[in-house]
């Protein structure tokens, strides 16, 4: 499997997470102590932090998470927009715009606010309006080697219809492979 060509700052909506293998993106809570410390490939961060302009969340993960010098460990800086029914209890930070407006509105602002780079979207459920109303452009993935059986899930949507997605890095309509071994030596 080849991996995908960088980022480029494009103006994009990407709605991007590392994910467990079995598609959540935080344990129960928001939990995040399975991430590792380090990415796999060297450039990563900077690689994203470069071409994001603006990100897009939700107030479960932004109240779960509320730094905002801690996107990316503190590698990058500029707008937040956050997505609630209750803007007027959050807790105000600079930089951080809490809105209560539809989604497309929600976008509409990071985009402005991004200049011409790409608006990161680190929200489930922000995700999966935007991708209900064909307003995703890219849905980025790095999948790590660990099962969390609970937690939060990238897609979760009880009864709806599936989504049919076209692989960038490959053949379009392939399958990815994964073989794992279960580590048994954990000390």
């Amino acid at each position: 499997m080849h991996d995908t060509t960088p980022q480029t700052a494009a103006g994009k909506v990407l709605w991007h997470f590392s994910m467990s293998l079995d598609g959540f993106v935080a344990g129960p809570g928001h939990s995040m102590d399975w991430m590792p410390d380090a990415t796999n490939r060297a450039g990563l961060i900077e690689e994203y932090t470069s071409t994001t302009g603006a990100i897009l969340g939700g107030r479960a993960g932004w109240d779960a998470f509320p730094d905002p010098n801690a996107v990316y460990g503190g590698a990058w800086s500029g707008p937040i927009f956050v997505l609630t029914h209750h803007p007027e209890d959050a807790e105000p930070a600079e930089g951080v715009t809490f809105l209560d407006c539809d989604v497309a509105e929600a976008l509409e602002a990071a985009q402005r606010a991004a200049g011409g780079k790409n608006v990161e979207v680190l929200s489930p459920t922000v995700g999966r309006q935007l991708l209900e109303r064909g307003l995703i452009d890219e849905i980025d993935l790095h999948i790590l080697p660990v099962l969390l059986g609970d937690g939060i899930r990238l897609y979760d949507n009880p009864g709806g219809s599936p989504v049919p997605l076209r692989l960038i890095n490959g053949e379009p309509m392939a399958e990815v492979n994964f073989r794992y071994h279960p580590v048994r030596d954990l000390g």
